[in-house]
């Protein structure tokens, strides 16, 4: 397992913050790499945060096989997350997910750039939640 790496501040405080959401909230810092998710996210993703390793975002995220809703596929640089990381500007889409316990979920997700001054991007949090 990768050793974790300290953080930055804000990332600290996003994470307070995301642990008191009943919202699936993820949080990934400057370079990408997924630094924690909440547990209303593992409800969704059927992966518990404890289990998991610091790993790009993106790969991640392919893990779940994320599709437009009539299921097209959807390229790593139009996702939403993928957006607030490169552009550092909020995204929002609707996907269709495979979650790890081999359910098919509807989830919608926005993804919005942290940072701790005007020009200092220190990561980006991803909101998401099941649609019916």
């Amino acid at each position: 397992m990768e050793k974790r790496r300290s953080k930055h501040l804000v990332l600290i405080l996003a994470r307070e913050f995301a642990s008191n959401l009943a919202t699936p909230m993820l949080i990934a810092d400057a370079e990408g790499r997924l630094v924690y998710y909440n547990e209303a996210a593992e409800e969704v993703l059927s992966v518990p945060f404890a289990e998991s390793v610091e790993i790009p975002l993106d790969d991640w995220v392919e893990g779940f096989a994320p599709r437009t809703p009539d299921l097209g596929p959807i390229s790593a640089e139009s996702r939403p997350t993928r957006i607030a990381l490169d552009q550092r500007r909020a995204a929002h889409e609707r996907f269709r997910i495979t979650s790890r316990d081999g359910i098919e979920r509807n989830v919608s997700v926005t993804a919005f750039p942290l940072f701790a001054h005007a020009d200092e991007f220190v990561g980006i949090v991803a909101i998401f939640w099941r649609e019916t």
